[in-house]
């Protein structure tokens, strides 16, 4: 939640630029716990419709999808009649699907003038300093999780090769590096080599503000698709 917080002045800049008040029929592609499935409600112009493929997903607090149906499925072969969307958006989700059979499903699903939104990271431009060796964790345990590092770069072809015509943004917004990103990181496996390595940088006195810097790239991307 408070990584979707962060996220929030970029999002909202790309669900208006496709209108999302006007946007009838709204799907929620890797919703997870539903950070932002209510805000889809309540700036949608209509039904919203939450899709992860965590086997629990529609045991989660209710409270999140308030306003919002669930489907627990294969985002990369939804139960939703072709043409029938308006708007798909994701956030941080792609690097963890099949990207390339989920956008078809996402252009199946989409309705002629139908928009996508997406909000993904590119770890493979991380910039670390001073380098201490944490790009190359977060590379070797996405990889080893399943997941697609450089996502972020590979978005906006992935979407022109659908047919779709995008627009891309970059988040420029640097801050300290947060202590934070380990929590992430412990999600992730790694080997005992690793995991060494990763508590001998937590266990570092923060020093002063400044004194770490871990940035990497955000990439916001809209869409439509020909009408």
């Amino acid at each position: 939640q408070r990584q979707s917080d962060g996220l929030a002045s970029l999002r909202g800049r790309l669900l208006r630029r496709v209108a999302v008040a006007t946007r009838r029929r709204i799907v929620d592609l890797g919703a997870g716990t539903g950070a932002v499935t209510g805000e889809l409600v309540r700036r949608g112009g209509g039904e919203v419709i939450a899709v992860d493929v965590q086997p629990d997903f529609e045991a989660l607090d209710p409270a999140p999808f308030a306003g919002a149906g669930r489907i627990c499925c294969d985002a990369a072969s939804m139960p939703i009649q072709s043409g029938s969307v308006d708007l798909v958006f994701c956030q941080l989700g792609l690097l963890w699907m099949p990207a390339e059979r989920v956008l078809d499903e996402v252009a199946r699903v989409l309705a002629p003038g139908g928009a996508f939104v997406s909000i993904e990271v590119d770890i493979g431009g991380l910039v670390e300093h001073p380098d201490q060796g944490l790009k190359e964790l977060w590379l070797r345990g996405l990889r080893d999780g399943g997941a697609d590092p450089e996502m972020g770069r590979k978005v906006a072809s992935l979407v022109s090769a659908r047919g779709m015509n995008p627009t891309v943004e970059v988040l420029p917004q640097v801050a300290p590096a947060s202590p934070e990103r380990f929590d992430m990181l412990r999600g992730l496996p790694f080997s005992p080599a690793d995991r060494a390595r990763l508590d001998q940088l937590e266990a570092r006195p923060p020093g002063p503000p400044w004194a770490t810097m871990v940035w990497a790239p955000i990439f916001g991307l809209t869409a439509t698709k020909a009408r």
